[in-house]
């Protein structure tokens, strides 16, 4: 994300994020084995040659809408939970947006750590890391990590 909190530009551009930036990302996805992300997000990322990482990966889509899925890994669930059910069978989740998912994850209790790269930009406008949703949700630092020259990857605990 900007240093000022956004994920994307309000146009779904998300051209600032750094190639070490993808690659934390990716990582991160890899060794979890799965994702879930929201219906808007998928249809941004799955135009995106990087996605093609993601090919053995499963893939889970929180949607409220019915929709043919890009493939036999992709799934789609109603709610937070039904996809967490989806996933019971792997030991981690990773969650990756957009902002009414992450907010919808974080009010339900339903995070125990968060993952933060902060790309060195600012943007005027844009996607916020969270929307649609009212709560405060305190943090725990566990670590940082440096993932290229001007980017830091901040770790932290939800405290609940």
């Amino acid at each position: 994300m900007t240093v000022n909190g956004f994920i994307a530009a309000t146009d779904d551009d998300t051209s600032f994020i750094s190639k070490e930036e993808w690659n934390s990302y990716s990582a991160a996805v890899q060794a979890a084995g799965n994702v879930i992300i929201g219906h808007r997000t998928y249809n941004v990322i799955t135009k995106q040659p990087e996605f093609q990482e993601f090919k053995n990966i499963k893939v889970v889509i929180v949607s409220h809408e019915s929709f043919e899925p890009l493939s036999k890994n992709h799934v789609i669930a109603s709610s937070p939970e039904k996809a967490l059910e989806l996933l019971k069978s792997f030991d981690e989740v990773v969650v990756a947006g957009g902002a009414t998912l992450n907010a919808s994850f974080l009010k339900e209790n339903l995070i125990d750590e968060i993952y933060l790269d902060i790309e060195p930009t600012l943007l005027g406008a844009g996607i916020p890391l969270v929307s649609g949703s009212v709560f405060q949700k305190s943090l725990k630092l566990l670590g940082t990590k440096q993932i290229a020259e001007n980017e830091i990857q901040l770790h932290y605990q939800v405290l609940k």
